[in-house]
């Protein structure tokens, strides 16, 4: 028989004959329905992660179909395979925990399973990141198909969108300025259509950042998951991974060092999520790619943020894609970027950019000489209590409250904080930090977005706003407040914040970029004596992730794979 190592031919189970085996396989898929001359086909393959478990992907059956019809358009045979999905409110502890989980099955079946090219169709929050950390180590080339954002609703005078607007009312709330019976109707106008956040999150800030490295045109990133444009756009990410049958660019080709740091660039420039720099992070080693911390502080020194959207600004996603979304900002970031990095078309990104529209909203993607703010949406700190780094968003963040000294108030994990924060003896003041420790990837809690820590009550109801908050996990990329986060090596880990207690002086300097615990080194030796690590979980995948999860500064990614497998 003839082997052309194409289509059904890839990857022919091994029973000692390969012919039969082949012969076997296409005898299965013809119970299926399919002819022998659909059989013989290239085979693109594409990554299903509908699931009733996760909202952002509603409309994930409708654009599978949209990309089979553009694979079957460009002469290909489209296979639809399901993976592992991911959608935040769904999960415990926390969808962060799988995000390794969904990486290693899809990277699995884009290596085992007989496919020449593929589309990856992802949204909610850990979803791309996990698609193109399995592309990067399958090195297959994949398009990457977001699912786009949901609409803001109108209602009574003003727009809502998930869920910096879900948070903003909870607030209020938690402050007694909401009713139970008014957040019980926000509560059903927050998400009404099908979508990720409408905001200016971790899933938006990702599919950006996927757009930048190029596994996806442009315009891609940011329309809506109800236009019909988002059809249009899968039905071109099928006859694009046909293109790449005849014309490949693996994913070893975009992600390198220069188009990491456009990504790192285009983060800061929208005052996007502090989730998207672990992923990027991940997503990068998973090419062999480092990002350092140091060097995304002189990134953010020299970029200014331009989107105008919440939770730093005003405005939703859709009104990024309308003023001209990615080619508009990028326009603008041109002299700042390297130009010479590719897309699946191969076209470098300058061509991209002079392809795009001219056309631009200053309401909403602003001119570099009319900036939000001249300088980025993160910085980077370092010091005592963070060795080996930590993450402030200061575009969401109290300028006030960036040079702090103050006492700590510390919450040993996520019981301590619900069972503590809201009690009204509570010793806390306004000018308290707050610290929550052992919620770091290591442990059972796996690394959520519980960085965003409520006021306390008693503070919110005297109308406190904002305190600087600090901890070894993440928050929402849709969150807002003066918030330390990704604080590294975690306590569980053996940092030093492991060894903070009630009572002690921190202090916060964002022009120094510094973070540093003021306590006697005598003092904590006596602690670090004292100190014990997590127990290990006995089985499963808890088990393993306890005994593979790197820091936050490597991306969380679980050791055994990445390129040097340790």
């Amino acid at each position: 028989m003839t082997d052309t190592q194409k289509g059904l031919s890839r990857n022919v189970a091994n029973y000692g004959d390969r012919d039969f085996a082949l012969y076997l396989r296409r005898s299965f898929a013809a119970s299926m329905g399919y002819s022998r001359k659909a059989l013989q086909k290239p085979v693109v393959g594409i990554a299903d992660t509908a699931s009733d478990y996760n909202n952002c992907h509603r409309s994930v059956p409708e654009l599978k179909e949209a990309v089979k019809r553009g694979v079957l358009a460009a002469g290909a045979l489209p296979l639809a395979f399901p993976t592992v999905s991911l959608c935040e409110p769904s999960l415990t502890p926390t969808s962060m925990h799988y995000r390794n989980l969904m990486a290693l099955d899809t990277e699995a079946m884009l290596s085992a399973q007989p496919m020449d090219a593929a589309v990856l169709i992802g949204g909610c929050d850990k979803t791309v990141p996990a698609q193109l950390m399995a592309a990067a180590s399958a090195d297959v080339p994949s398009v990457m198909l977001v699912t786009g954002p949901m609409l803001a609703q109108r209602f009574e005078g003003e727009r809502l969108a998930a869920c910096t607007d879900c948070r903003r009312y909870w607030a209020r709330y938690r402050a007694g300025d909401v009713s139970e019976q008014r957040i019980g109707e926000i509560e059903g106008k927050l998400a009404t259509t099908s979508g990720t956040c409408g905001v200016m999150g971790t899933a938006s800030t990702m599919a950006c950042l996927a757009a930048t490295l190029g596994f996806m045109p442009l315009m891609a990133a940011s329309a809506p998951a109800v236009h019909s444009d988002r059809l249009r756009m899968a039905e071109e990410a099928g006859e694009l991974a046909v293109r790449l049958i005849t014309h490949p660019v693996k994913p070893s080709q975009l992600i390198t060092e220069k188009s990491v740091e456009n990504a790192l660039r285009v983060l800061l420039s929208l005052g996007g999520s502090t989730n998207a720099l672990v992923h990027l992070t991940a997503i990068a080693g998973r090419a062999g790619v480092k990002v350092d911390l140091r060097r995304l502080d002189a990134l953010s020194e020299e970029t200014p943020v331009l989107v105008d959207l919440k939770p730093t600004g005003e405005g939703y996603m859709e009104d990024f894609h309308a003023a001209g979304g990615m080619v508009a900002l990028l326009r603008e970031l041109r002299d700042l970027l390297h130009l010479d990095t590719i897309d699946l078309y191969g076209r470098t990104l300058a061509e991209q950019i002079d392809a795009g529209t001219p056309f631009v909203d200053r309401a909403i993607i602003r001119a570099r000489n009319a900036p939000i703010s001249p300088v980025g949406g993160l910085v980077s700190l370092f010091g005592s209590l963070a060795p080996d780094g930590a993450i402030l968003k200061r575009s969401a963040a109290t300028p006030a409250l960036f040079e702090t000294e103050a006492r700590c108030v510390v919450f040993d994990g996520l019981a301590d904080l619900a069972d503590r924060i809201d009690a009204e003896d509570l010793d806390v003041t306004p000018q308290d930090i707050l610290i929550l420790k052992n919620v770091g990837p290591l442990t059972p809690a796996g690394m959520p977005e519980a960085g965003y820590l409520p006021i306390p009550k008693k503070l919110a109801r005297a109308g406190v706003k904002d305190m600087v908050r600090m901890s070894d996990c993440r928050m929402s990329g849709t969150a807002f407040g003066t918030i330390v986060l990704h604080i590294t090596p975690e306590a569980a880990a053996g940092g030093p914040l492991g060894l903070v207690e009630t009572g002690d002086r921190v202090r916060l300097s964002v022009k120094e970029r510094r973070l540093d615990l003021l306590v006697e080194e005598a003092e904590l030796a006596r602690r670090r004596a004292a100190w014990a690590p997590p127990p290990r979980p006995r089985r499963g995948w808890d088990r393993l992730v306890y005994d593979q999860v790197l820091q936050a500064t490597e991306g969380a990614d679980l050791a055994f794979l990445r390129p040097d497998g340790e």
